[in-house]
């Protein structure tokens, strides 16, 4: 394992994280340094609790962080369609409906995540085992329309945008991924059935394509298919505003960062040239194969995190920015076998850590906001007002 003198060698722009202006947690929220540019900043929550759940939104000095910093949420697992509709029949709302009140009654915006997961794995097992008898493409039309039109009318305005599809390209190969559904008619048209009902049921919000390329060389292919997917929706009309960049970086060393950029610009100038906003929708920094020590550990995540962000950021098409958990403790990193580190130790990838306390990462974030480009003000017809917190029509 390299020293910290090594480390701090090989990053070099991990030192100049450290150099970074300070801005200390108690100065001026992350919500409020991106509303000065003209942006929405939030973070995903988690229900009340559960075996391995961690802290959520409902605990007090959590929820107090998410208060002071975000201006909006997203649930973690509380809309998709397995914990809505686990089985046939009424969907579940409760625990959704818990983490919408919530938030409303603080004055934050409500992202909905998501309507169709592409996976069998993330559809629920009645839909994957479901007979769909002799017509089985206007079955599985009338299932996703049961489905999309039951969740955007229950919530109506309380969710001013959706994921609608999420992770539709199979990353080695660049094709789009086959389930239950679009077996039955057609992996473009199934996905694109999925916005028009988006839009006809949920006729204000904005509706997102969602997916986890990245900017290294073995994203290549899953950036290309999604180019191909986001092109051939244009080309049909379909009702997409934006794409959505989980953004889940890391394992990707400073010295790697102008390859990489350079063909993550090149990808963010199609999607844009394209005419499709964008989104950071659940940024966190894997530091898996960062060294153990914590300075030195802190220091390579805020360099990671600067690289992607400096460059992601000075798009002004890029109007929203979502963590996936704001302190270590509630990370999915933390449980995630692939994102396990070799010597146990638990991944610090948040802006806080576990006892809530601001690290580099924070003041990366900080920066990064302060001195990106204006957003531009007009999404889907509306104006946003950083402000008030909130879109006007």
């Amino acid at each position: 394992m390299p020293n910290r003198r090594t480390v701090l060698t090989m990053f070099g722009a991990a030192a100049g994280a450290l150099m970074l202006p300070a801005v200390a947690a108690s100065d001026v929220s992350l919500k409020d340094l991106a509303a000065r540019k003209g942006m929405r900043f939030g973070c995903a929550v988690g229900g009340r609790g559960g075996a391995g759940a961690g802290v959520r939104f409902a605990d007090t000095a959590y929820g107090q962080l998410l208060e002071r910093e975000c201006g909006m949420v997203v649930s973690e697992n509380a809309t998709k369609w397995p914990a809505l509709q686990p089985q046939p029949g009424p969907h579940r709302f409760a625990a959704a409906d818990e983490m919408v009140a919530w938030a409303r009654e603080r004055r934050m915006l409500v992202r909905g995540h998501n309507l169709l997961w592409q996976s069998r794995r993330w559809l629920p097992d009645w839909v994957n085992q479901y007979d769909f008898g002799p017509e089985p493409a206007r079955v599985a039309e009338r299932l996703m329309t049961e489905h999309i039109k039951a969740v955007c009318t229950h919530f109506g305005r309380d969710m001013f945008s959706y994921d609608v599809v999420n992770e539709a390209v199979d990353p080695k190969t660049g094709e789009l991924i086959v389930n239950v559904l679009n077996q039955k008619m057609g992996a473009l048209e199934q996905i694109d059935m999925a916005f028009v009902l988006a839009r006809q049921f949920a006729p204000g919000a904005q509706l997102v394509y969602n997916d986890y390329m990245g900017p290294g060389p073995g994203s290549a292919k899953h950036r290309a298919g999604v180019l191909a997917l986001l092109g051939a929706l244009r080309a049909r009309g379909t009702p997409i505003d934006a794409l959505g960049l989980q953004s889940h970086v890391g394992n990707t060393l400073p010295a790697a960062a102008t390859a990489a950029g350079s063909e993550w610009r090149k990808f963010l100038d199609e999607v844009s040239g394209m005419g499709y906003d964008l989104l950071i929708t659940e940024f966190d920094v894997n530091d898996r194969q960062l060294p153990a020590d914590l300075a030195a550990r802190d220091a390579g995540v805020a360099a990671i995190a600067r690289d992607y962000l400096d460059l992601t950021l000075s798009y002004p098409r890029c109007r929203d920015f979502l963590l996936w958990g704001m302190a270590d403790n509630v990370s999915w990193l933390q449980h995630w076998e692939e994102a396990r580190r070799a010597d146990g130790l638990p991944q610090r990838s948040t802006p806080y850590d576990s006892e809530l306390q601001a690290k580099p990462l924070r003041e990366t974030i900080a920066y990064a906001l302060k001195i990106m480009p204006p957003r531009l003000n007009a999404v889907q017809g509306q104006i946003y007002r950083p402000e008030a917190n909130q879109l006007s029509r």
